[in-house]
């Protein structure tokens, strides 16, 4: 006798399952390393499910890619639509940036599948950076014309400031050891938010 009737998973959930295999298979195994019943294993579901959601494993990898940086660039951009100050950027900057770890697995899918997959570069550009720059973008010109921020081409700087979160999300294997103590993660958000605000150069200079 069952004393619990477990309900079945939603469809929403089973997706959410397959997508987050993907992304932990991609970033270890490579996609082209991952066969579509290594992926319907690890999500414990058939493999004729992974074709219910997805019509090809492509379709599964632009997902991963696509709607992990959607989240990130989403919750950076509301982030800084509720500041008080624009001079709160750095501390936003350095919020962020200590949670990206959380996200290096889709991070190293784009970063290492992109340069294979032209059709999932322009995708992630136009859905995704596309969009989000020219929020960042907006942001930026009002910050100047507030006198906040100094004159510039705001697209450009909100270029380098997505750009900055980009090289921070893959720096485990570029500016960092890959097990980095969160001191150390600390520091190089402050040093990025830091030059991100006031540059390199000298003031006396």
């Amino acid at each position: 006798m069952r004393l619990f009737n477990r309900q079945p998973p939603s469809e929403a959930q089973t997706r959410t399952r397959i997508l987050q295999s993907a992304q932990r298979l991609f970033a270890n195994k490579g996609y082209e390393g991952t066969t579509t019943r290594d992926l319907a294993a690890d999500a414990g579901v058939a493999e004729g499910t992974l074709f219910r959601h997805f019509s090809n494993k492509k379709a599964i990898l632009v997902e991963v890619a696509t709607q992990g940086w959607v989240d990130i660039l989403t919750d950076l951009l509301t982030e800084l639509s509720e500041m008080g100050s624009y001079k709160a950027v750095g501390q936003v900057m350095r919020r962020r940036m200590l949670h990206l770890r959380d996200n290096a697995d889709m991070m190293r899918v784009c970063f290492l599948e992109a340069q294979f997959h032209p059709d999932l570069r322009e995708r992630i550009q136009a859905e995704v950076i596309g969009k989000m720059t020219d929020v960042a973008e907006a942001f930026f010109q009002t910050a100047m014309d507030r006198g906040v921020y100094r004159q510039s081409n705001p697209r450009i700087v909100a270029q380098v400031f997505l750009g900055m979160f980009a090289v921070a999300g893959f720096s485990q294997s570029t500016l960092l050891e890959e097990d980095a103590s969160p001191q150390a993660l600390l520091e190089m958000a402050e040093v990025l938010a830091d030059i991100f605000l006031n540059g390199v150069l000298n003031k006396g200079e």
